[in-house]
């Protein structure tokens, strides 16, 4: 009697849903504009976004250049493995070892590629991965390019 339980409110309790992720099967020349896209090609990306087939390229695009909305797209659309890939790319050892557990080397390598981990772009080309090889090499430079804007005092505030 002296002590009575306190009943949790049911309003602020987040459900969160299964979502089934979905192939990720491009053709090469998909994979080479792709990565032009993530290079900074804007009618390609904007290409992506607006095709029906290969929007998921354009979000992760968008997710490269740390906007929350397209992260978000990516998540509730099916597409968790590419947003691992771009936190993995972000240094985040938990998404390389999610990647992993679940047997996406080839999104691991591009993370840790992306990460600068030259073991990971020679696995890429070893393995037959090219296009994929290509896709991280463009991710580095977008994340160098994003560091150098975030360090440059005269460009604060202007992401």
């Amino acid at each position: 009697m002296f002590f009575k339980k306190k009943k949790k409110k049911e309003e602020n309790v987040e459900v969160t849903e299964v979502v089934k992720l979905k192939p990720l099967n491009y053709p090469k020349k998909i994979l080479v504009g792709w990565a032009e896209a993530i290079g900074g090609n804007t009618d390609l990306r904007d290409w992506f976004l607006s095709s029906e087939e290969y929007k998921e390229l354009g979000m992760c695009v968008h997710a490269l250049l740390l906007k929350d909305d397209a992260r978000d797209w990516l998540m509730k659309n099916g597409y968790a493995h590419l947003m691992a890939m771009v936190n993995g790319a972000e240094g985040n050892a938990d998404a390389i070892h999610w990647l992993n557990k679940v047997n996406f080397q080839v999104l691991k390598h591009v993370a840790l590629a992306g990460d600068r981990d030259e073991k990971s772009i020679n696995w890429l080309i070893k393995n037959g991965h090219q296009e994929f090889a290509m896709v991280a090499e463009r991710i580095r430079v977008l994340k160098d390019q994003i560091e150098d804007t975030h360090n440059d005092i005269h460009s604060f505030g202007k992401d």
